[in-house]
C-alpha cells in the first residue's frame, strides 16, 4: 500500500502543479489590451519607368520578326548611349490575323516591348522622346527605389514605437491603471502607391513620330506607412 500511497501523493502534487501553472498563465492575460498606432510619411519618388514598344504586321512571319528584331537591337543600341538608363527587354510576342470569315491566316502580327528605367529623370525623358520616332508609347510610371524606402521605412519605426508607448500610456490612464507591462509587439511596413500622372506635348499622330517629344514629367509620391501592432498588460493600484 505505501507504493500506492506515493503514487497518488504524487498525482495530488502534480495535479496542484498543473493547477497552478493554469492559474498563473490565466494571471497573465488579466488586463491585457491590443493597440496599434500607425505613422506615415510622404515620399518623393525617384525612379522613372518607361515602356516604349514595337508593333507590325507582314505576311511572311519571318520577315516580321527580322523587322522587329531590327527595331528592337537598334533602340537597345541608342538607349545604352545614355548613362544612368538601364534597359531590359519586356515581352513579345505574335499572332496569326484572319480573314473576314475568320478561317484563313492572311498575316501576322508582332509585338515587343523594351523596359527603360533610371533615377535621371531628365535623360530618360529626353531618351523616351527621341525613341518615339521609331517606337511607341506602351506606359510610364513611377516608383520609390528600395534603398530609398529602406532608409524611410528605418527612420519611421522609431516614430511608430512611440507612437504606440503613447497610445499604451493613454489606454493605461484611461483604465486608471498605474502603469503597464509591454507583452509583445510586432512592427510591419506598407505603402500605397497611386496611379502617377503623365502630361506630354500637345501633338497628335505622325506629328508626335516626326519630332523627339520631351515629356513634362511629374514624379508624383507615394505614401510609406509603418504599422505598430501590440499587446500591453494593465497594471492595476
Amino acid at each position: 500500500m505505501q507504493p500506492l500511497s506515493r503514487l497518488a501523493s504524487a498525482l495530488v502534487i502534480s495535479t496542484a502543479g498543473l493547477l497552478s501553472l493554469a492559474a498563473h498563465a490565466e494571471e497573465a492575460r488579466y488586463n491585457q489590451i491590443s493597440l496599434r498606432a500607425e505613422v506615415n510619411q510622404e515620399i518623393a519618388h525617384d525612379l522613372m519607368h518607361v515602356t516604349l514598344y514595337s508593333e507590325a504586321q507582314d505576311s511572311d512571319p519571318a520577315a516580321l520578326a527580322a523587322q522587329i528584331s531590327k527595331t528592337l537591337n537598334a533602340s537597345i543600341a541608342q538607349a545604352r548611349q545614355v548613362k544612368g538608363v538601364s534597359v531590359a527587354m519586356g515581352s513579345r510576342h505574335s499572332y496569326p490575323v484572319y480573314d473576314d470569315k475568320g478561317q484563313q491566316i492572311t498575316a501576322w502580327r508582332e509585338r515587343a516591348e523594351l523596359r527603360l528605367q533610371s533615377a535621371d529623370f531628365s535623360a530618360l525623358s529626353t531618351l523616351t522622346g527621341e525613341m518615339l520616332q521609331t517606337m511607341k508609347m506602351g506606359g510610364m510610371n513611377f516608383s520609390i527605389a528600395d534603398a530609398t524606402r529602406k532608409t524611410q521605412e528605418n527612420a519611421l519605426l522609431k516614430e511608430a514605437v512611440a507612437a504606440f508607448k503613447a497610445r499604451a500610456q493613454l489606454a493605461t490612464d484611461a483604465l486608471g491603471g498605474s502603469g503597464y507591462k509591454l507583452v509583445n509587439l510586432s512592427l510591419n511596413s506598407g505603402g500605397f502607391q497611386p496611379p502617377m500622372p503623365m502630361r506630354m506635348s500637345a501633338m497628335k499622330g505622325a506629328e508626335m513620330m516626326d519630332a523627339a517629344v520631351t515629356p513634362d514629367i511629374e514624379a508624383g509620391t507615394s505614401q510609406v506607412t509603418i504599422n505598430a501592432d501590440g499587446v500591453i498588460e494593465v497594471q492595476m493600484p
